[in-house]
């Protein structure tokens, strides 16, 4: 059985290999993404944000990773292929100050921008430095149950100029996504009399003798 964790600690168990892959099972939503829309803002390398959201059995390869540019924050834009309910969330960085410290999820906001990030965030969690992806951050479901597109913001590290990551994986369930056709119906404004025949009515008129 797998073992997850909502806190920081250690675990006295050692996974096995059916343990090992019934983890990658559950954090398979990458593959939910649609990654050629996937945006990651402030990104010192263009396109090294989508590198992070791989396969479990990946996520220690450490020769893929993001790093932030201009200060220690990256904005994550992840458009799904359906619905989705999300349940826990690990990310893994590197055992430095340039390990994220705090983690903010924006549900259903296609296109967001820092301008955006000071509205409340649907959750926030601080981290803790987590260099083998052993932490889970459990998301509250009620909010994370029907998600089209999640923002991920890294809104601070621990003191670095940069920020780094190396991988973010996502657990939860996916459900296609259904489009409910719309039909237009035309009404009439205003009657058009030649559309309406209707028959004359002739007064009968009676004399009484």
């Amino acid at each position: 059985m797998a073992h997850r964790h909502s806190h920081g600690g250690g675990c006295s168990c050692e996974a096995g290999p059916s343990d090992e892959a019934e983890r990658g099972l559950e954090y398979g939503l990458f593959q939910r993404i649609d990654h050629n829309k996937l945006q990651c803002l402030n990104e010192s390398r263009e396109g090294s944000g989508r590198s992070v959201f791989r396969a479990w059995n990946e996520r220690n390869d450490r020769s893929r990773f993001v790093e932030s540019d201009d200060d220690e924050e990256l904005l994550f834009n992840i458009p799904f292929t359906g619905n989705v309910k999300l349940k826990g969330i690990i990310l893994i960085g590197e055992d430095s100050d340039a390990h994220p410290a705090e983690m903010r999820l924006y549900k259903n906001i296609p296109h967001m921008s820092f301008d955006d990030v000071g509205r409340e965030a649907d959750q926030t969690f601080n981290l803790n430095i987590d260099v083998a992806g052993n932490l889970e951050y459990p998301t509250k479901i009620s909010r994370f149950s029907n998600v089209s597109h999640l923002s991920i913001h890294i809104s601070k590290n621990f003191g670095a100029e940069n920020t780094k990551i190396y991988y973010i994986g996502l657990r939860g369930e996916w459900s296609e996504a259904h489009r409910h056709e719309v039909t237009i119906c035309n009404y009439e404004a205003a009657a058009n009399p030649s559309d309406h025949q209707m028959s004359k009515l002739t007064p009968q008129t009676h004399f009484i003798s």
